[in-house]
């Protein structure tokens, strides 16, 4: 959950960056000028990498849960769960990415 809540601010904060900086706003948003540092092939990477740290984790609860090794029912299903919104918003900005891209190359100038 903490995975999608920063990508998602980390994707407004940049939106809102391009937005301000497009229209001449004076006021930045408050984490612009970290989100300016970091490309965005960074933040991609990191995100991917979060996910696949929350799907490892959410093996490791499912594979306690069937030994019985301790995990009860309520932390499989949220590592579960945290790992199936993860995917979910990682592959929802990979169709976004890829609709952009699609846009962009058919554009004529």
């Amino acid at each position: 959950m903490a995975f999608a809540v920063e990508a998602l601010t980390n994707l407004a904060s940049s939106a809102a960056s391009v937005s301000l900086k497009s229209t001449g706003a004076a006021f930045p948003p408050a984490r612009a000028q970290e989100s300016a540092s970091t490309p965005f092939s960074g933040l991609l990477t990191d995100a991917i990498g979060q996910a696949g740290k929350l799907q490892d984790q959410a093996d490791a609860a499912v594979t306690g849960l069937m030994t019985g090794s301790g995990v009860d029912v309520h932390t499989a299903m949220i590592a579960t769960e945290k790992a199936s919104m993860a995917f979910e918003l990682t592959l929802a900005v990979r169709n976004k990415a890829v609709q952009a891209y699609q846009q962009v190359m058919s554009m004529q100038f």
